[in-house]
C-alpha cells in the first residue's frame, strides 16, 4: 500500500470520480482528479474527501459515447471532444491487456504534439495518475491513467506557424525573451491560434539526462517567476509551470528516447502560456512570511482552489524558498474555492 495513503481514500476519492466527465460546460476542465492525487502524495489523505464534498457542485456526469475507437482509425478521432468517453474506453481496454508502461511509452510521442489543448490539463492529469502509479499499481489508478490519455486524445491539439526568436541560455531569461501577444482576446484556444513567435530554448539538447536537468530547470524557473508575474493571469499562468512538472515526473516512466521531445514540447507550452497571459510589467513580491513547505500546504488547502493546490504541489517539488513564495502568491491572488 502506497506509504502516503495507507487506508485507500485515494483509490476512494478516484473510483468517486470516475462517473465523472473530464470536463464541465464544455470547456473548462474536471481539475478534482488531480487535487486529490496531489493531496494524497503530499500526506494529506484525510482531506481529500472533505475536499472533494468543496468541489462536487463543478462535476458532470460522465459524456455519452459516439462510436468506439480503434486501431485501424484512432487517427481519425485524435482531437474530436465529442469523442471523450470513446477514447477513454479505448485506453481502459489497452490498459487491461498491456502494462501501462508499454502504453504510455506506445501514446506518449502521438499525443506529445498535441499537449496544448484543454489548456494542457491533459498532460496534467496524465502527470498525476503516472506519479500515483509509481507508488502503487492498482485498478483505479490504472482508470485513472485510461482517463487522463482519453482527455488527451479527445483535446489533442498541435501548434504550427511559431517562428522562432533568439532565446537564451537559463530557462528563465528566454521566459523573459518571450513577446506577450501584442492583443490577448479570447480564451486559451483563440490566444493559442493567435500566437506568431517563441524564443528558442534549449533545442540544442540532444542527450536524455540533460534533457531531464533541463526540464528541471524550467520547472523551477516558470515557478519563481509566477511570484513576480502571476498577476498577469492567477489561474492560467500556472500551468506555465504545472504542465512542465507532469511531463518531468513522467520521464522516469518513458523510454530515454522520448526524454528531448519531451523537454521542447514542455518549453513550447511553458513559453506559450507565458505569452498568452503576460502582465504589463512585473512586480517586486515578497511574502508576508517565511513558512515552512508543510504550512505552505496547509494553506492552499484551506484556500481550497484546484489551481492552488496543484501548483503549490509543483512548488514543493521544486523546494526552494522562492518557490515557496510563489505558492504563497497564488493564495494571494487566487479566489477560494466556494
Amino acid at each position: 500500500m502506497d506509504r502516503h495513503d495507507t487506508n485507500g481514500t485515494l483509490e476512494e476519492a478516484l473510483e468517486r470520480l470516475h462517473s465523472s466527465g473530464p470536463e464541465r460546460l464544455g470547456r473548462l476542465t474536471n481539475h478534482a482528479p488531480m487535487v486529490v492525487e496531489a493531496l494524497a502524495a503530499r500526506g494529506q489523505a484525510g482531506a481529500v474527501h472533505r475536499w472533494l464534498d468543496r468541489y462536487r457542485h463543478k462535476l458532470e456526469d460522465f459524456p455519452s459515447p459516439v462510436a468506439p475507437v480503434t486501431d485501424a482509425d484512432w487517427p481519425q478521432a485524435l482531437g474530436d471532444p465529442r469523442r471523450a468517453a470513446d477514447w477513454i474506453a479505448y485506453f481502459t481496454r489497452a490498459l487491461s491487456d498491456r502494462p501501462w508502461r508499454e502504453v504510455l511509452a506506445t501514446w506518449w510521442p502521438r499525443l506529445l504534439p498535441g499537449m496544448y489543448g484543454g489548456s494542457t490539463h491533459p498532460v496534467i492529469r496524465v502527470g498525476h495518475a503516472v506519479r500515483a502509479l509509481e507508488r502503487e499499481e492498482n485498478e483505479p489508478r490504472l482508470t485513472e491513467l485510461a482517463h487522463g490519455l482519453g482527455y488527451w486524445a479527445a483535446r489533442h491539439r498541435p501548434v504550427s506557424g511559431i517562428a522562432p526568436l533568439p532565446g537564451a541560455p537559463s530557462a528563465a531569461a528566454s521566459l523573459d525573451a518571450v513577446v506577450p501577444l501584442p492583443d490577448p482576446r479570447g480564451g486559451f484556444p483563440d490566444r493559442l491560434a493567435a500566437l506568431r513567435h517563441l524564443p528558442r530554448w534549449a533545442d540544442e539538447v540532444t542527450d536524455p539526462g540533460t534533457a531531464r536537468e533541463r526540464l528541471a530547470e524550467l520547472v523551477r524557473a516558470a515557478t519563481h517567476r509566477y511570484a513576480s508575474h502571476g498577476h498577469g493571469e492567477p489561474t492560467m499562468l500556472v500551468h506555465a509551470a504545472t504542465a512542465p512538472n507532469a511531463v518531468l515526473r513522467t520521464l522516469d516512466s518513458l523510454p530515454r528516447a522520448l526524454w528531448v521531445p519531451s523537454l521542447h514540447a514542455a518549453w513550447t507550452a511553458t513559453a506559450a502560456v507565458t505569452a498568452m497571459y503576460a502582465p504589463a510589467a512585473p512586480v517586486a513580491y515578497a511574502p508576508p512570511a517565511r513558512l515552512t513547505a508543510g504550512e505552505v500546504l496547509e494553506r492552499a488547502l484551506a484556500h481550497g482552489d484546484e489551481h492552488v493546490i496543484k501548483f503549490t504541489d509543483t512548488a514543493l517539488d521544486a523546494g526552494d524558498e522562492r518557490a515557496l513564495a510563489a505558492a504563497q502568491r497564488a493564495v494571494e491572488l487566487s479566489e477560494p474555492l466556494g
